[in-house]
């Protein structure tokens, strides 16, 4: 079982934007938020429980204003609910083990990438650059980044 977890102490440090999404399932503004246009290679986790959610790697431009994400880095730290708010019906994500409202996955990603795009409120991710993945206690994410650049090499 994973270390990862709600923690209040955490949840009380929060800006206001990060506690109106994560934990009251709120959405940022568009083209003004932290991580849309990032290119930066790294890892990005639960601003709340610091699991491991999406890297860099699956990252691409949607132009939609929010990150997106082809794939999360690894499943079971990403659940998928029905979301019938706002009258629609989505797909709403959330973090495993910090239950924190992290955005919607659509079907309109990349086809060559799966399909999917993770559209992802910037203010529910912290971001580990790759040189600090070791240093944040994210080493073993490091060989992702490594066997892509290996992968560029060839």
């Amino acid at each position: 079982m994973s270390n990862y977890h709600k923690d209040p102490e955490v949840i009380s440090s929060l800006s206001p934007e990060q506690y109106e999404v994560t934990q009251r399932n709120g959405t940022e503004r568009p083209f003004r938020n932290a991580f849309w246009a990032s290119k930066e290679p790294g890892l990005y986790v639960d601003v709340v429980s610091g699991e491991p959610l999406f890297t860099s790697l699956d990252k691409f431009d949607s132009e939609c204003g929010w990150p997106s994400f082809t794939k999360p880095v690894e499943k079971e730290n990403v659940v998928e609910n029905r979301d019938s708010s706002h009258g629609m019906i989505r797909t709403e994500v959330r973090s495993s083990a910090g239950d924190s409202h992290l955005g919607h996955v659509f079907p309109d990603g990349p086809r060559e990438a799966g399909g999917l795009r993770y559209c992802i409120n910037s203010a529910s991710l912290r971001f580990i650059p790759v040189d600090q993945l070791e240093s944040e206690g994210y080493g073993s994410y490091r060989k992702l980044f490594q066997e892509s650049e290996q992968g560029v090499k060839k």
